[in-house]
């Protein structure tokens, strides 16, 4: 059985995709963000947002009228062939597993703060460990429960940035004091892009949902407005966001605290239950995160099995419509990558970002080859601007790779090496096998 059952809306499939961005980076990187442009990261935010829009884009065409499983591997595939599709489905599933192996830790290091037990090494791994596994069960059990979690995640997470940007906007405006906002480009337009490029990493996930094109309901219509919605509503999450801390508090101090949400509203309400509610709504990010990667990787693999670049055994559904073999894997995976860096977040996240980068630069050559090679499949969605917006696509992504960490990229070198050694293993092997009679 490899038929995945449509269970998911449009308001579900947005879900899997806020899911996947909203993480612990909103509530972190704004910190850090602020620390390089200032009080103008509202503009990093901005600029970070219309670059992920040209791929976001690009990626709601092919969805349109690709609707397999596996995004911007099938994509890959075909525009360019299985042997780039499986580069990028490889790197891309490498990205699922390492950045939530990297969130499950920023989850356990929450989550001891929040019982109050040392964040020794220890617990980190234990704590980080369990998240993937429990959340693999909860895969296990079916979409529709699976994305019935996710859904309440999304939205415990998402009022709690409501509520950031509405008690800290309601002080800024009450007591009319603007002056944190001055001067508002103490770092240049330099710093604002280098802003930028760290915030743009905040927006990754937008395309997850179209790993599950084959569990949307009527995707040709659905997944293009999933991912547009989801797009905008985290983008104007992240710009409200910013514009209210900033405003709250001074860019320096901001970008000094390692809690720069919490320290930002601390100055606005002294109400212990919206200060606790919104921080302990990191828990709901990070989980969520979690359980969105779980979703993209396992079908990322689950598409490369059921084209046979990987095992396709590993292709098995089981009866409630799971891709239960690629659910595990990925769990486990998750889970593996967790003891294996000994909870190290730091080196994680040195390592991640360059399979997404490389995917978000085939999804804009995949609509570019696709029009010339398809020009008259029907579209129900097209890039507006084309071919400029695709272009500029490839371009923001080759731009944002110099600012990608050397780790990442001898990483990146490394893993490309294994999957491009493990794909040729394979081919010659199915080169190998006699013909049957009859037949080629």
């Amino acid at each position: 059985m490899t038929e995945l059952k449509r269970t998911l809306g449009v308001w579900s499939a947005a879900s899997v995709s806020i899911g996947a961005i909203i993480g612990t980076g909103i509530f972190v990187l704004i910190g850090v963000a602020s620390g390089l442009a200032g009080p103008a990261v509202v503009l990093s935010f901005v600029i970070a947002g219309v670059v992920v829009t040209l791929t976001a884009l690009s990626a709601a065409e092919l969805a349109s009228f690709i609707h397999e499983a596996g995004g911007s591997y099938i994509f890959t595939t075909k525009a360019f062939g299985h042997f780039f599709g499986f580069i990028v489905g490889w790197m891309q599933s490498f990205d699922y597993i390492i950045g939530a192996s990297a969130v499950a830790i920023g989850f356990a290091a929450y989550f001891t703060y929040f019982v109050g037990i040392p964040a020794s090494t220890a617990n980190l791994v234990v704590i980080g460990c369990i998240l993937p596994l429990v959340l693999t069960l909860v895969n296990l059990r079916g979409l529709r429960e699976a994305a019935g979690a996710n859904n309440l995640l999304v939205a415990l997470k998402v009022i709690a940035l409501l509520l950031f940007i509405a008690i800290g906007g309601s002080f800024i405006l009450s007591h009319g004091d603007f002056g944190n906002y001055r001067p508002f480009l103490p770092m240049g337009f330099h710093g604002v892009l280098s802003g930028a490029a760290i915030i743009f990493f905040a927006y990754i996930g937008v395309n997850t949902v179209t790993t599950m094109a084959e569990e949307v309901k009527d995707p040709g219509r659905t997944l293009p407005r999933a991912i547009l919605i989801a797009l905008a509503a985290c983008t104007a999450l992240y710009i409200g966001v910013s514009v209210v801390a900033v405003g709250l508090v001074n860019w320096n101090a901001l970008s000094a605290s390692s809690a720069p949400i919490e320290a930002a509203l601390v100055v606005a309400t002294s109400n212990p239950l919206v200060l606790k509610y919104v921080a302990v709504s990191a828990l709901f990010a990070t989980t969520s995160v979690v359980l969105s990667s779980i979703f993209g990787g396992s079908r990322m693999l689950f598409a490369m099995a059921r084209q046979k670049v990987i095992p396709d055994r590993l292709a098995r559904i089981s009866g409630s419509g799971v891709p239960v073999y690629t659910v595990v894997i990925s769990g486990i995976v998750m889970s593996a990558v967790v003891i294996a860096s000994q909870a190290n977040l730091d080196w994680l996240a040195s390592i991640f970002n360059f399979g997404t980068l490389l995917t978000y630069t085939f999804i804009n050559l995949s609509v570019i080859e696709l029009r010339r090679t398809a020009p008259g499949t029907e579209r129900p969605f097209r890039v507006p601007g084309y071919p400029v917006t695709p272009a500029l696509g490839v371009a923001s992504c080759i731009l944002l790779s110099f600012y990608l960490n050397v780790n990442a990229l001898i990483a990146a070198g490394a893993w490309i090496g294994i999957g491009i050694f493990l794909y040729a293993l394979r081919e010659g092997r199915s080169s190998s096998r006699p013909v049957p009679p009859g037949g080629a």
